[in-house]
């Protein structure tokens, strides 16, 4: 179980391939990528700052695969979120779950991307023709993170 925050380019093929090497008991493997848009909310995009709270960030990301992990019986799960400036097309985040079974990697996945969205200390800073702007957090990620709740 990881939780990684870097400034550097990531290989998200790498990352994937990576949670199941060393461990033959994974039989189901589930990730996501999040890559910078060329636009947001019918605007064009040139680039975004991505800022966080070092130490504070790193806290709430295992706090989430802690979670995580009391849920379902995952045998692996890496967060690798990317923080300063990035450009269109580059990749954001990767979370990625292992586990036997599909299931339990599928919602694993899930439940980190949901939660990671509403519950990080991440803040997004858009480049736009207009001027920069901050993006504001969106009411379907709190919506998708409800469904979790207990």
């Amino acid at each position: 179980m990881s939780v990684r925050i870097q400034h550097e380019p990531f290989d998200p093929g790498a990352e994937l391939n990576a949670l199941h090497a060393a461990n033959l008991g994974i039989g189901a493997v589930a990730g996501f990528v999040g890559y910078v848009r060329d636009f947001n909310d019918g605007e064009d995009v040139a680039g975004m700052f991505l800022e966080h709270a070092p130490g504070m960030t790193e806290k709430a990301l295992q706090k989430i695969i802690d979670e995580a992990r009391e849920r379902w019986p995952l045998l692996r799960l890496d967060i690798l979120h990317r923080v300063g400036p990035l450009e269109p097309g580059e990749p954001i985040v990767f979370v990625g779950a292992a586990s036997a079974h599909r299931e339990a990697a599928f919602d694993g996945c899930r439940f980190v991307m949901d939660y990671l969205k509403t519950r990080a200390p991440f803040w997004k800073k858009e480049q736009t023709p207009s001027g920069p702007r901050w993006v504001e957090g969106r009411s379907s990620d709190q919506d998708a993170a409800q469904k979790w709740r207990r």
